[in-house]
């Protein structure tokens, strides 16, 4: 359990959206000068003022980088441990507790402007984030920022995305990289109201009990939901989800005594949409809900940087540039070039290129198998059974 903070106790509140990086600092001092004691997220916003979206994003990111140690998870609390102390001064040096009026002030002289910062990121290019999958994701650029750091401001004003493009190009590795307390929502044409709220489900004892869905978990704790492939997801669920989005920020729940969900600070919703895939409807009443929408396409820069094959990325560049313009419907995005590198690796170039043109739609095989065929310089065919050995 919690134990109740003393040393910051009379912190003063930042009364503003803290930068990236500063509320990391000043939870990070926070935990390091009371070193035997666990905090939870709302500990930590009552004494720093901050959201508990924003606290649970950044305790997560001290967490994920050995910074921090989890002691509890329901409710979830943390604690220092020995590199707490450098990650407080990573950014900013703060003055002994006794003597500093508020970490986070202390953090805000000391760190530089978000744009100076934002502006030094793309330049010196911001290192990879660790996703919960253990793969590292490789920032990119949005609106001249780590495309990270502009879907976190993002949700500090509670703009809604919406991220749109082919399957495989990244949307849902930047969101889950973005968001370290993410829920995810695998949307489909079977997503029911009961999916997303909740329903009754039958216990160990033969009863039935409530138990209620991720948006509901994720308005109470304050979370981040994700609507992955939203646009296959029937209208008439969708709409169970607006009244949260809006200035209401409110549900409620029919099935269970039409109980009234109010969404926690924190609690936002974005969504993934791939305009190709079949039954995907973008529609008006959805549009309207997101404010930003960002078109995700393959970085094939960042496939050359990964150390793929080469000839493959230069493939995929061919491809595309014929997609683009409406010759063919398919051209191979980052997560079929990785699969590319793997394939080749474990059953060698030759094979992993047979795949490549194997993969794609039936009606722009032969386009493919022509562009495989002249970047080899052999003619290239899907990968199948050979002859009994």
């Amino acid at each position: 359990m919690a134990t109740p903070p003393t040393s910051y106790a009379a912190a003063a509140p930042l009364g503003r959206k803290a930068r990236p990086g500063e509320l990391r600092a000043a939870i990070a001092h926070v935990l390091a000068a009371n070193p035997q004691r666990s905090f939870t997220v709302t500990d930590l916003a009552k004494l720093l003022g901050n959201s508990g979206g924003a606290i649970g994003n950044a305790c997560e990111t001290l967490l994920r980088r050995g910074e921090a140690v989890r002691r509890g998870t329901n409710p979830r609390t943390y604690q220092a441990n020995t590199a707490t102390s450098n990650a407080a001064q990573r950014v900013a040096t703060v003055p002994a507790p006794a003597a500093a009026p508020s970490p986070v002030r202390a953090a805000r002289r000391s760190a530089p402007a978000a744009p100076a910062r934002a502006a030094q990121n793309l330049q010196t290019g911001p290192q990879p984030i660790l996703r919960p999958n253990g793969q590292q994701y490789h920032p990119r650029a949005l609106a001249d920022l780590p495309d990270i750091e502009a879907l976190r401001r993002l949700r500090d004003a509670q703009v809604p995305v919406l991220l749109y493009g082919p399957p495989g190009t990244g949307k849902t590795s930047l969101i889950e990289a973005a968001f370290p307390d993410l829920i995810t929502v695998a949307g489909d044409g079977d997503t029911t109201v009961g999916d997303l709220i909740g329903e009754y489900t039958q216990n160990e004892q033969g009863g039935y009990e409530f138990v209620y869905g991720p948006l509901v978990t994720a308005m109470e704790e304050g979370r981040a939901l994700l609507l992955d492939d939203a646009t296959l997801i029937s209208p008439k669920v969708l709409a169970a989800l607006y009244p949260a989005m809006d200035g209401r920020r409110q549900i409620q729940v029919k099935a269970h005594k039409g109980e009234t969900i109010t969404a926690a600070d924190g609690f936002y919703v974005i969504a993934g949409h791939n305009p190709g895939v079949h039954g995907a409807v973008l529609t008006e009443a959805l549009a309207s809900r997101f404010s930003v929408q960002v078109q995700v396409g393959s970085d094939y820069d960042l496939a050359a940087s990964l150390k793929i094959n080469p000839t493959a990325v230069r493939i995929a560049r061919n491809l595309a540039t014929l997609q683009k313009a409406g010759e063919i419907g398919w051209a191979p995005q980052l997560r079929e070039l990785i699969a590319f590198q793997k394939i080749a690796d474990v059953l060698g170039a030759d094979a992993a290129f047979s795949n490549l043109v194997g993969i794609a739609p039936l009606e722009d095989r032969d386009t493919v198998a022509e562009v495989v065929g002249k970047a080899t310089g052999r003619p290239v065919t899907a990968l199948s059974l050979g002859r009994q050995l």
